[in-house]
């Protein structure tokens, strides 16, 4: 049958909008979301909230110096024969306006407790979840973080002693494209999706990490937070600072099971809805300038290599190198980056890459290299105007190198992944993570800590400058000391205090990337056993520390060549822990 045209029906307070598969109901002029009806469900939203705790957008924001409060602004678009609806917003400071900072910005939809039980954010990232009720008094009780709930009294005893944490859920943007909810409790089953074709309007770059979805049940599509980095992705705008943005447009997909199917074939459609969102980006449907379309839109095509003449003489491919163009600013300043827009891609394994549909605007072009400490930024800025194919032709990267790897710990990905962390607790445990390759979880220790790296040296050019690279996945009100063979000497560096991402207690690997390159006077160095002392003294939280990514003594830069350097390979070397 042809699909219905879309109806618009205006009510007092209210506005429901209709296609025949659904019907939006918002609030007037709130913009609030009050009901959605779908599948014979006459709401999917959570009847037992306010109208206004529901379905909205949010910002938390505050004048500089004064406590933050909460706004809204929206627009939701339901196009013909459309299972679902898209929403976008476009936020403006004026020139004239005061200056304010924009700690927080997303889409947040609170679905019915008696109907969504099963959530799913990644093929091996879905289970039945608690319901609200069992983080109530009496039902759950509060840990350390506050939003850990031990599990003491649940309604589902299958689920005694797990930890609830909405943090367990959290993703990468360049992850974070599709999640939500499936309703079992009806027949068809019922799956509610938030859809993210796109990053470029998020702000941090592709492994900023996110909220998704999470107890409530609750879907979110978050823009822009401070979480896993800290006030260094809050934008601060000043007065007679002009600023403008468009975020999304985001899709709300809907979808139900045919007769046979199993609920979890709702997931596997969604991923496939997806992917159809994905080859329709950018939109044609947005009725405003500030949304341009593909042909005002412009690209960029080249290739990355990497020179390091201690892997090879040649120019290496950049295999899967993450690229793209951000604001222009310094070498690394994109992960920072909070105002305006990113585009990024990933380079094949030849190290192409191919950038689409980039707004117009000045840019420069950066990028990092799995397997390679540092930061890539290409020395000339683009400019970007509605059609333009810019090819940049070969770049080549030159990671940061003095002299041969004389021993290296962990890889350099930007992540703690391949760092061991003992097993958590049983009783502080979420048995969607059991097994589960991402991490584990350490308990808390209220002290500071020194990890030791011992090497032995057959030589020593006690007269040359060795050199210590350490790369930090994260870091947390924390402090990186460095000394040499000696624990109680001065130390030979301090980073000073660090960090604010909180990515320990919100269960991360990684937040902001710190790379420190130290110089080690060979004098301090000896023949034979050495030790590297690594220590980590602020201590007044359980959630201070550090998440090493990659570790790397490298030797006198004398030694030029890949034969020199295999020559003077040391047997290995251990880390240990205290």
């Amino acid at each position: 049958m042809p699909y219905i045209g879309v109806q618009l029906h205006t009510q007092d307070t209210h506005v429901m909008i209709d296609n025949g598969i659904l019907q939006l109901t918002v609030s007037n002029p709130d913009g609030i979301v009050t009901g959605i009806r779908y599948n014979g469900i006459d709401n999917l939203l959570e009847v037992l909230n306010d109208e206004d705790n529901r379905g909205y957008w949010d910002l938390v924001w505050n004048s500089p110096g004064t406590p933050g409060t909460i706004g809204s602004f929206d627009v939701f678009i339901v196009l013909r024969g459309c299972s679902g609806f898209y929403t976008y917003a476009i936020y403006e400071h004026l020139k004239d306006w005061p200056g304010f900072n924009l700690a927080e910005t997303r889409i947040a939809f609170k679905l019915r407790k008696d109907k969504f039980h099963y959530m799913a954010m990644a093929d091996n990232r879905q289970r039945y979840m608690p319901l609200p009720d069992d983080r109530l008094s009496g039902r759950g009780q509060a840990l350390a973080y506050p939003e850990a709930v031990l599990l003491v009294n649940p309604v589902e005893p299958d689920l005694k002693g797990e930890v609830d944490d909405k943090y367990q859920y959290s993703c990468d943007n360049k992850d974070s494209q599709v999640h939500g909810w499936i309703c079992t409790t009806d027949q068809p089953a019922v799956g509610f999706w938030m859809v993210t074709p796109s990053n470029e309007f998020r702000s941090g770059g592709p492994v900023k990490q996110n909220l998704t979805s999470h107890v409530g049940p609750t879907t979110l599509a978050v823009f822009l937070s401070a979480h896993y980095t800290g006030e260094d992705l809050v934008p601060k705008f000043s007065a007679g600072e002009a600023w403008k943005k468009v975020f999304g447009p985001v899709f709300i997909y809907l979808n139900c099971t045919m007769d046979g199917d199993e609920p979890l074939s709702l997931w596997e459609d969604a991923k496939q809805q997806l992917i159809i969102e994905v080859q329709s980006w950018p939109y044609t449907f947005p009725a405003s300038d500030d949304f341009p379309k593909s042909n005002q839109r412009g690209n960029v095509n080249g290739r990355l290599l990497v020179n390091d003449r201690y892997v090879s003489e040649d120019n290496i491919p950049a295999n899967e190198a993450y690229i793209g163009l951000a604001p222009p600013g310094n070498v690394g300043s994109w992960q920072r980056e909070c105002k305006d827009y990113q585009f990024w891609t990933k380079t094949d394994i030849n190290g192409y890459f191919l950038i689409n549909d980039i707004r117009p605007g000045d840019y420069n072009l950066y990028a990092w290299v799995p397997g390679f400490i540092g930061d890539y930024q290409y020395s000339a800025a683009i400019t970007i105007t509605p059609g333009s194919e810019i090819e940049v032709g070969d770049l080549v990267y030159e990671p940061p190198r003095n002299g041969p790897t004389l021993w290296e710990i962990g890889i350099p990905d930007r992540s703690a992944a391949e760092f061991y962390v003992p097993d958590p607790n049983p009783k502080y445990i979420n048995k969607v993570y059991v097994n589960h390759p991402d991490r584990k979880i350490d308990t808390n220790k209220y002290q500071g800590t020194t990890w030791q790296i011992r090497f032995k040296l057959d030589n020593v050019d006690q007269a040359s400058s060795y050199k210590l690279r350490v790369a930090i996945a994260s870091a947390t009100f924390s402090e990186l000391q460095v000394r040499i063979n000696d624990p109680k000497t001065n130390s030979l560096f301090s980073s000073g205090l660090i960090g604010r991402d909180n990515s320990i207690a919100r269960h991360g690997i990684h937040g902001l990337y710190w790379l420190y390159n130290v110089d080690v006077p060979g004098k301090l160095l000896v023949q034979g056993d050495n030790t590297i002392f690594l220590t980590q003294p602020r201590s007044s939280s359980p959630f201070q520390g550090i998440m090493y990514d990659y570790i790397r003594l490298e030797g006198p830069s004398k030694l030029s060549s890949k034969e020199e350097y295999m020559s003077s390979t040391l047997p290995p070397n251990q880390l240990v822990l205290p």
